[in-house]
This record gives structure tokens, C-alpha cells and sequence, in this order.
């Protein structure tokens, strides 16, 4: 597999593609492979809760809510791969599907509770891959074969779907009901595709045979857009607290906009192209001129706290020099990671016990309502109060750490973004995925779309929230409260545990 080596960086910038205004949404360019006989259409997807693998695919393709984990930090769905049916973690962060077997007896993979693939119609294509996750404090990896079997996501089926059947890995996508990754990135991050064009194709010295054949051995939703078999080449997010959920019933949309939300309420702001120099795909040679996206990144205006503009980071880039600060958008992050200057700044602001001691735990009044924000396409989208903490003990609705917040590690070739937003950005904002056209992104370039779903009264819900909690033993539940809490706590108990699911390096396609 191809080794990227650092290098200092050329960057475009683009701030002529940022608009708050409606972005048409037009169809994929390259008509070629479309499939006229095929029915084109959007579907909706419920995210399936970890807790309730139990629950058969009908009840849950049915729309059924309970979204997210006990402490909303990682949200899965449905899939069925050949005849098995289990729960995928769902992650915007990476572009690879994985699924782990029967025999991976890790001790991850022999706690966990999930279904695991049973491969009778799998169909090795003679390579491996280790898919490594994380940063350079929280590296994961899974490691198995490559083969294609079918692959079935709210009853659109796609034959020969190339896959890792994972018999080795340390990640928690297999913890807690989940049995592995559904990467939902862009196809130039898949080391799966390169593995299986490299395979297919002899080792090409160029991203032809890659680049056109997406439509055949590409991440499973980039498979449907260029394809067409879905209406729009798109999909939407929401994620619902499972604690407290002010906004409606999580769930992933594919192929078209959310049932009542319309285009003119959406600010639209481009993805971030990579260039060769800055890890990004080589062009094809028949597209010479094109920069494709390698990541769901865009670019950030500013950083805010409580209506207060934060300074910039200072921290030296690592080996790179971009001209702007860019941020990915994350599902598959169970916190935001931002510059460590920056993040420590908002953690001794809101927490006097931090800003006495950085050692010590970001502890500050669960009442206490402190907004982080985010200006992109020059509009605010912040985070809401709830998500911004956590209990630090059970039972305790007195006591919060500020735990959503942690630092990462500087951009760097192949990752140029400096924040990573995750769930708690996520479940206070829909977000919406257009991927353009896949071959030719000039002529219909990726973006992402974002509506805050914050309510404006959002401080007075957590002071209420909390003082309801306090006056029924610390325990926030549904009995207690008329604000649709159940059963658990503000994001959490405090620990150690969250963990990104990111490639910090990249290993293109020669």
C-alpha cells in the first residue's frame, strides 16, 4: 500500500463558492452510467438505537424512534450483508464498510452482543486491509479480507459490494450491539476501493480505472449517487438525544431532502477539494483538471462562546500551511475536538476548577448554560447547552464536566481540517450531505447544507431540565419531566471513553 510523505502545501481557496442562499440540487453530470430502468427515489432510514439489536429489520424500517445509545455518543443502523442482518455505526468521518465475523475473537469482538457476518456468499477478491481510526491519542484499527457480497440498506440492494470481513480489530464499532462501520465519505478516502482497483486492474500507475469505476467497487451510498438510483446525490442527518430531545426523531434521509424542510432554509457552503499535494486523488486522464474532495470538510469563518469571538489557534501546523480553518463533519465522533490553545481556552472560561488546573476535570455548575457556536457560510450554528456537558457522577444533577470538548492534533497532509465536529454539533443541527457529481465535481461540486435546530429558549430548557432532575434524586427520566427526558442523563456520565473514528493519514490510489 502507498505511504504519503509530508510536504509543504499549496492551497486554493475558494470563498466565492460560500452561500447562504438555496443551491439548486441537480442531478449528477455523467448520465453514462445511469440506469434508466431503475426506479430513482429517496428512502428515510430510522438510525437504530444499540441497545435494541433485538429489534427485527421490519419494526425498524418501519420508522420506529429511540435513537442512540444510553449516553448519545454513537448512533447505528440496519444492514443486511449477504443473509446476515446486524447494526452498522453510521460514520460521515470514513468511507469504508466493515463487518466483523465469527472469527475475530478479540476481546472486543468476543463481548460483543452484535450479529456477527457469516460469510457463505462472500466472495474474496485475495487482498487484505488494516483500516486505521483516530488521532494520534486515540488509534484504532480493524484488520480482514476484502471481498463483495450483496448489501441491503432500507430495501435498496447493491450486488457485489466490496467490504472487510474484520476477524481482527480493537475499534468499539463492535461494542454495545454495533458489528462494525458504514463509511459514508467520498470514495477517494476508501483504501477498500483502492485495494480492490489495485486488485482488478493489476496496480494501475494511474486513477482511471478508479475513478470510472466507482459505480461499480465504490462505498455503498456513492455506488447509488453515481449510479443513479437515487432522486438526488444526497443525504441528510439528525440525531436525536436519547435523554432529552427537543427536536424530533433522529434519522438518516437518502436521495432527498427531509419530509418538511425546504432548500431556501438550508445555508449551503462547499466541501474542501484536496489537491494531490495535499493528499487529495490524482486526476484521471480524462479529467486532467479536476480537484476532488476527499473529506466531508468545509471551511469555518469563526469560533464563539457565548457570543464572544475566540482567537484563532496559534499552534504551528504540521507540515502544511493552510490559508483557512476548515472543520469535518462527523458522525461517527462522539464529541467535537477542536485546536488544543482553543479548546483550553473554552474549557478555563467555563470551568473556574480547569482554568485553576488543566489537570483537572472541566467541573462546572450542570445549570451553568454556556453556548459554543460555529459561523459558517456566515451564519451561527451553535451547540445546544445539553450537549455541551455531562453528568460527572449518576444521580448528581448538581455536578456537570464539560466533556464534549477535547483537543486534536494539528492539520496535517492529508487531514487539513483543525476542529472535528461531532454528535453533540450534530444533534443540534441537521445537516445535509450532497456529494455532486463523483467524477466530475466541477461540474456539480459537493457541499453540505446546515439548519440549526436549536430552540431560541435553549438556557431556560437545561435550567428547568436540571432543576427537575435535582428535585427527583439526580435522575433524569420521563416520569420527571414534561421536556421528553428519559431514562438516563445530560450526555452522559463522565469518562475517558469517547473516541473519534477518523484516518488522520491517508493511503491514496497511485
Amino acid at each position: 500500500m502507498f505511504t504519503a510523505t509530508l510536504g509543504i502545501l499549496a492551497l486554493i481557496f475558494f470563498p466565492h463558492f460560500i452561500s447562504t442562499a438555496p443551491v439548486p440540487l441537480s442531478r449528477d453530470g455523467d448520465t453514462a452510467s445511469v440506469k434508466q430502468s431503475q426506479q430513482r427515489r429517496g428512502f428515510v432510514l430510522p438510525l437504530q438505537r444499540r441497545k435494541v439489536e433485538q429489534r427485527n429489520v421490519k419494526e425498524l424500517l418501519a420508522g420506529s424512534i429511540g435513537l442512540g445509545d444510553f449516553a448519545d455518543i454513537v448512533y447505528t443502523v440496519s444492514a443486511q450483508i449477504g443473509n446476515t442482518t446486524t447494526a452498522l455505526n453510521l460514520d460521515t468521518g470514513s468511507s469504508d464498510l466493515w463487518v466483523m465475523t465469527g472469527a475475530c475473537q478479540t476481546t472486543l469482538c468476543s463481548k460483543s452482543t452484535a450479529t456477527a457476518y457469516s460469510p457463505s456468499n462472500f466472495q474474496p477478491i485475495g487482498v487484505d486491509v488494516n483500516l486505521t481510526y483516530g488521532d494520534s491519542s486515540s488509534g484504532t484499527y480493524a484488520a480482514g479480507p476484502v471481498g463483495l457480497d450483496t448489501v441491503t440498506l432500507a430495501g435498496l440492494s447493491l450486488a457485489n459490494q466490496p467490504f472487510a470481513a474484520v476477524n481482527n480489530t480493537d475499534n468499539s464499532a463492535v461494542s454495545n450491539g454495533g458489528a462494525g462501520i458504514i463509511g459514508l465519505g467520498f470514495p477517494s478516502e476508501s483504501v477498500i476501493q483502492t485495494q480492490v482497483i489495485q486488485k482488478q486492474f493489476n496496480d494501475p500507475s494511474t486513477t482511471d480505472d478508479f475513478v470510472s469505476n466507482i459505480a461499480s467497487y465504490g462505498p455503498f451510498v456513492s455506488r447509488l449517487v453515481v449510479d443513479g438510483i437515487i432522486d438526488q446525490p444526497l443525504f441528510s442527518v439528525t440525531l436525536q438525544r436519547d435523554t432529552i430531545d427537543p427536536s424530533g426523531n433522529g434519522r438518516i434521509t437518502v436521495g432527498e431532502l427531509p419530509s418538511g424542510v425546504d432548500n431556501s432554509s438550508i445555508t449551503w457552503v462547499p466541501v474542501r477539494p484536496y489537491t494531490p499535494a495535499e493528499g487529495g486523488l490524482n486526476p484521471p486522464s480524462f479529467a486532467a483538471d479536476e480537484v476532488y474532495p476527499l473529506r466531508w470538510e468545509i471551511p469555518i469563518d469563526n469560533v464563539y462562546l457565548d457570543g464572544k469571538q475566540l482567537p484563532n489557534s496559534t499552534i504551528p501546523r504540521n507540515g502544511v500551511s493552510p490559508s483557512f480553518s476548515s472543520a469535518l463533519i462527523d458522525t461517527g465522533n462522539s464529541i467535537i475536538r477542536g485546536p488544543q490553545d482553543v479548546v483550553s481556552n473554552i474549557l478555563s472560561t467555563i470551568s473556574p476548577a480547569y482554568a485553576a488546573n488543566s489537570d483537572a476535570k472541566p467541573i462546572l455548575p450542570c445549570a451553568s448554560s454556556h453556548t459554543l457556536a460555529f459561523q459558517i457560510g456566515g451564519e451561527m450554528f451553535p451547540v445546544d447547552p445539553l450537549d455541551l456537558i455531562s453528568q460527572n457522577q449518576t444521580e448528581n444533577a448538581s455536578e456537570c464536566v464539560a466533556s464534549s470538548v477535547v483537543p486534536t492534533d494539528p492539520p496535517s497532509y492529508g487531514a487539513l481540517f483543525s476542529w472535528s465536529l461531532g454528535d453533540p454539533f450534530l444533534k443540534s443541527n441537521l445537516v445535509i450531505f450532497y456529494y455532486g457529481n463523483l467524477t466530475h465535481p466541477s461540474v456539480d461540486p459537493p457541499r453540505i447544507g446546515f439548519l440549526s435546530m436549536v430552540p431560541s429558549n435553549a438556557s431556560s430548557v437545561l435550567q428547568e431540565v436540571v432543576s427537575e432532575a435535582v428535585q427527583h434524586g439526580g435522575v433524569f427520566s420521563c416520569e420527571s419531566s414534561r421536556l421528553a427526558t428519559c431514562h438516563g442523563t445530560i450526555g452522559g456520565v463522565y469518562a475517558n471513553v469517547s473516541q473519534p473514528k477518523r484516518k488522520r493519514h491517508l493511503h491514496p490510489v497511485p
